[in-house]
């Protein structure tokens, strides 16, 4: 695995967990404003960067990515056993989910930003996580724009076509209309080092009945966030339960109660042909599932912040750098 360190091996430790179709190269945009005594670890996870193109197994949900990376929370301890500061965004947001379920005691405090619904991507109807049909259609390998996959394999840094990765990092990785300036290559270059693939991203699908037709499979990224496989809600009992400070752009087009990736918000828009109400196959409400999950984390003994930023899309790291990392200070506290 490759990581990315800054910083003394004696200062406050801090994990950084990137996202989806993206690498540890995209904090770098937060990096330059966090203290330079404190030590940072930011890795590639499995098929992003310069780390392995190992396969996902995605019926252990995100555990991959998280057993891959949990060996840095000993190590950023070090011999003074401090707790770490874990920080996740987007897809990253819920593996430091999961690295809070399995190792609750290691970590000081979750920072979240933009995070995958504690029940996964796409396909369920309220609060709870309920799936909109028996075997999870919508959601998985199967949910992924075709062209963007092509594209993305084939590392496309144009404009030509509109599902190409600078578009759509453009369109949706950030409010509409931000401009990343002289780190927009950078952050392309995170986006393109992708592994593509059935075992990788997106991964595979299987033919359903129910609309649109496609249910999650068993290997790749997407299905490592099908609700058929991902429930992360049990971090509501874990026996130590650190400060949660949850950060969102209120533009999010990504993760939110209206996801232009949630084929049930694309069907009721018309952009997906067929979609069969909004009693059958509701959009998912991301936002809503994230805060009642953690409303009964702090119900049960844990705290919880939520921290809206207007205008904001989907990276409030990049979008906002000095806002984020003056939370972060402020979580680390030295």
């Amino acid at each position: 695995m490759h990581v990315t360190t800054h910083g003394p091996e004696s200062g406050p430790p801090v994990l950084l967990i990137h996202g989806n179709c993206s690498s540890s190269g995209f904090w770098e945009p937060l990096v330059r404003h966090l203290p330079t005594h404190w030590r940072i670890a930011a890795p590639d996870l499995r098929g992003y960067g310069d780390s392995p193109a190992l396969g996902v197994d995605a019926t252990r949900g995100l555990r991959d990515f998280a057993d891959d990376i949990a060996p840095l929370l000993s190590e950023l301890s070090g011999s003074s056993g401090s707790k770490v500061t874990v920080a996740g965004h987007s897809m990253g947001g819920g593996v430091a989910m999961q690295l809070l379920l399995d190792h609750p005691e290691r970590i000081g405090a979750l920072v979240l930003e933009a995070p995958v619904s504690p029940y996964g991507f796409g396909g369920t109807r309220d609060l709870d996580g309920t799936p909109t049909s028996p075997d999870h259609a919508g959601t998985g390998g199967g949910s992924a724009n075709p062209d963007f996959v092509r594209l993305l394999g084939a590392k496309d840094r144009g404009t030509d076509e509109q599902a190409s990765p600078l578009n759509v990092m453009r369109a949706f990785y950030a409010a509409a209309g931000f401009d990343f300036g002289a780190d927009e290559e950078l952050l392309l270059d995170t986006m393109l080092s992708t592994a593509v693939g059935e075992d990788q991203y997106p991964g595979d699908s299987t033919a359903s009945a129910n609309w649109p037709g496609t249910a999650p499979g068993t290997r790749g990224v997407l299905n490592t966030m099908s609700p058929r496989w991902l429930d992360l809600s049990g971090i509501v009992d874990v026996p130590v339960k650190p400060p949660v400070v949850w950060i969102r752009g209120d533009q999010d087009a990504i993760v939110s109660d209206g996801s232009f990736f949630d084929l049930a918000q694309l069907g009721k828009l018309g952009l997906v042909p067929g979609w069969p109400g909004e009693d059958e196959c509701p959009p998912q409400p991301m936002v809503g599932q994230t805060r009642a999950v953690l409303q009964r984390y702090a119900e049960k003994g844990g705290s919880f912040r939520e921290i809206v930023y207007e205008g904001v899309g989907h990276s409030p790291h990049i979008e906002r750098p000095e806002d984020f990392a003056a939370v972060l200070r402020e979580v680390v506290g030295s």
